[in-house]
């Protein structure tokens, strides 16, 4: 137990420096921000979810220690908790059936720690929206003030420039929330799988390597993402916050996206150049990703994976 708190503490510092960098406002500090739950993560994924915890409650009180006691709920709630919880997730397991043996464990999915991830992130979004304002006006009104502010600081704008800039702020007050599920989303899935390549490298990752390529989502994933879609129409801050939820779940869609096509692409000669490819295409442009979401709702719908399997005979060994 005494390791466990020491672990725990250790990574609290850690993750408490790591979001404390961005404070100095270099480039790199915003690569260590986004990193700042993977001391959590590791923690859980290496040790416990209780080293996990207490790594989330330190790293709260480190920061509201410094910066205010507004920190420590601010970090707890949108930082240190999720993380926890991921890490909890994935180390989750249960007797498998008993033709595997006596020792075989079914671990937690990965397609429902995907899946997690995005709520979770469209969550933590939706919760500092109703930082700003408690309805449609207000939220608006204070986003287009901190965004006008920032803007200012980086020089004045000739007066021919101003409605540029109120264009500007007007499309970032309307994409940020979106936005920032996205990348929310991408931060929380690529933080967890760094903690377990780590993890994995120091010998200590009790869970062993899954076919992603074969992932699926839990049955309530479609209804979710399809009522977020449809809320995202309705008026005032509710449909903000549904379309919040939406990008969040689309994002993972377009993971489950790729997922598919590693899946159908198996046994083709080009299957290395054509990855390739994709990712750089997504990597450079960005918009691909949206083929990538397609991707996945259209094999929840039509199982492109099953039907690929299906002709080519027996699943080729796993990557």
């Amino acid at each position: 137990m005494v390791q466990l708190v020491l672990i725990g503490v250790s990574a609290g510092a850690a993750t408490a420096l790591l979001f404390a960098s961005i404070a100095s406002g270099s480039l790199l500090s915003v690569v260590l921000f986004y990193l700042a739950p993977l001391p959590i993560l590791i923690a859980a994924l290496g040790w416990s979810h209780w080293a996990a915890l207490v790594a989330a409650v330190v790293a709260s009180s480190s920061l509201a220690a410094v910066f205010g006691a507004f920190f420590f709920i601010a970090f707890l709630v949108g930082i240190g908790l999720p993380a926890w919880w991921l890490g909890y997730l994935a180390l989750l397991a249960r007797p498998a059936g008993a033709g595997d043996g006596p020792d075989a464990l079914e671990w937690y999915p990965v397609g429902s720690l995907v899946v997690w991830a995005a709520m979770l992130s469209g969550a933590i979004v939706i919760a500092a929206i109703f930082n700003f304002g408690t309805d449609l006006p207000s939220f608006q009104a204070a986003l287009r003030e901190g965004l006008d502010r920032m803007l200012r600081t980086q020089g004045a704008a000739p007066a021919g420039r101003l409605t540029d800039r109120g264009r500007l702020i007007e499309f970032l007050v309307a994409a940020l929330p979106p936005a920032a599920a996205v990348l929310t989303t991408i931060t929380n899935l690529l933080n967890l799988w760094l903690a377990s390549r780590i993890v994995k490298f120091s010998g200590r990752l009790r869970r062993p390597d899954s076919d992603l390529s074969a992932m699926q989502f839990p049955s309530f994933a479609p209804p979710l993402a399809a009522a977020a879609v449809a809320g995202s129409f309705l008026p005032g801050l509710l449909g903000v916050a549904c379309g919040v939820l939406a990008a969040a779940m689309l994002m993972a869609y377009a993971v489950l996206g790729f997922a598919v096509l590693h899946a159908i692409t198996r046994g083709m000669n080009s299957r290395l150049l054509l990855l390739a490819g994709i990712y750089v295409a997504v990597a450079v442009f960005g918009w691909p990703v949206l083929v990538m979401t397609l991707l996945g709702l259209a094999d929840a719908a039509f199982d492109f994976r099953g039907r690929a399997a299906r002709k080519s005979g027996p699943p080729a060994p796993r990557e």
